[in-house]
C-alpha cells in the first residue's frame, strides 16, 4: 500500500508550516527547487527567515556550490548559519583537520541541543570523517525528525537494523505522514529486503509522482530493483537518474555495481569509474576501491616470476 502523499504541516496551535515547500523539496532532492521556493516564499514571521535561510544554503552545498556559502554567510549571521557555514568550509576542503579539532571541542563543553542544524552539521562533518560513532552521539542529543533521519541512515550504514527500527518508530509516533518519516521507512524496509522491497519501492514512487523524480528517489527505486534481481528496470532508472546529474557519485556508484552484475564490457564499467574518481575522489566507494587496487597491486608483486 502506497503511503499519502505528502502534505502542508501543521504545528501543534494548528497553523501551517510556511517552509513545508522548501523542506520538502530539500528532503527529497531537489535541491533547485528548494533554492528557488526559499527565494519565492513570503514569510509572515521574521523568526523564520533563519530557518529558510538554512535550507537555502545547504540545498547550494548539496549542489556543490561552496563558494556561495562562504560568500553569503557573515562572521555576523545566527549561529544556525555558522553552523552550515563550517560545513561548507569542510566540503570545500580547506582545513578539515582544524575544523574537526575545534568542533570536537565544542562537542566536549555544553551544546545548545535547540541548535539543531548545529547537530545536524557536525554529524555530517563526523560522518564524513567515518567516525559514526561521534556522528550518533551529537544526533541523540536531537529530538527533531532530521537527528532521527540521519541517525536511521547511519545505524543502517553500520548494519544495525534492530536499532534502525527503533529509531524509525519514534519518528513514526512524532509524525507518521512527514515525507522524512517516509523516506526512512524506506530505507530500513530496503535493508529488510525479501517482501519490504516492493513496500520501499512504492513509497519511492508514490513520492516521486506526488513530488518530482528527483536523483535521490530515482537511485532509492534502482536499488529496489536491483535487490529483487530487476536489472533492466534498474537499469533504466539510473539512466534517468544520470540524465539529470552525469556527475552524481550514487548513481555511478550503482551503475558500477549494475554493470559487473549485468555483464557488461570492463570498459563500461571502467568509464564509470573514471568519472567518480574524477569528481569524488573523497567518495567512501572510491577510497574502499582504491585501497583495494594497492591490495591487489601489493599481492601480485608477491607472485612476479624472477628473472
Amino acid at each position: 500500500m502506497a503511503p499519502p502523499a505528502p502534505g502542508p504541516a501543521s504545528g501543534g496551535s494548528g497553523e501551517v508550516d510556511e517552509l513545508f515547500d522548501v523542506k520538502n523539496a530539500f528532503y527529497i532532492g531537489s535541491y533547485q527547487q528548494c533554492i528557488n521556493e526559499a527565494q519565492r516564499v513570503k514569510l509572515s514571521n521574521p523568526e523564520k527567515e533563519v530557518e529558510r535561510d538554512v535550507f537555502l544554503y545547504r540545498a547550494y552545498l548539496a549542489q556543490r556550490k561552496y563558494g556561495v556559502v562562504l560568500d553569503e554567510i557573515q562572521p555576523s549571521s545566527a549561529p544556525e548559519l555558522q553552523a552550515v557555514r563550517t560545513f561548507a568550509e569542510y566540503l570545500a576542503g580547506s582545513c578539515r583537520d582544524a575544523i574537526v579539532v575545534e568542533l570536537d571541542r565544542e562537542m566536549s563543553r555544553s551544546v545548545d541541543v535547540s541548535n539543531t542544524t548545529f547537530l545536524l552539521m557536525a554529524a555530517a562533518v563526523y560522518f564524513h570523517e567515518q567516525n559514526p560513532d561521534a556522528a550518533l552521539r551529537a544526533l541523540h542529543q536531537g529530538d527533531s525528525l532530521e537527528c532521527m533521519a540521519m541517525t536511521v541512515q547511519i545505524l543502517l550504514k553500520l548494519d544495525r537494523l534492530d536499532l534502525a527500527r527503533k529509531e524509525l518508530k519514534k519518528m513514526q509516533d512524532q509524525d507518521e505522514d512527514a515525507t522524512l518519516t517516509q523516506l526512512a521507512t524506506a530505507w530500513v524496509n530496503l535493508a529488510v529486503g525479501g517482501d519490504k522491497l516492493q513496500d520501499a519501492y512504492y513509497i519511492f514512487q508514490e513520492l516521486a509522482d506526488k513530488c518530482s523524480p528527483t536523483v535521490l528517489l530515482l537511485n532509492g527505486q534502482a536499488a529496489c530493483h536491483m535487490a529483487q534481481g530487476r536489472w533492466e528496470a534498474a537499469e533504466a532508472v539510473l539512466q534517468e537518474a544520470l540524465d539529470k546529474d552525469s556527475s552524481h557519485p550514487e548513481t555511478l556508484v550503482n551503475l558500477v555495481v549494475l554493470s559487473q552484475h549485468v555483464g557488461k564490457a570492463p570498459e563500461v564499467t571502467n568509464r564509470y569509474l573514471s568519472q567518480l574518481k574524477d569528481g569524488h575522489r573523497s567518495h567512501p566507494f572510491i577510497k574502499e576501491y582504491q585501497i583495494k587496487e594497492n591490495d591487489f597491486d601489493r599481492l601480485a608483486l608477491q607472485y612476479t616470476p624472477s628473472a
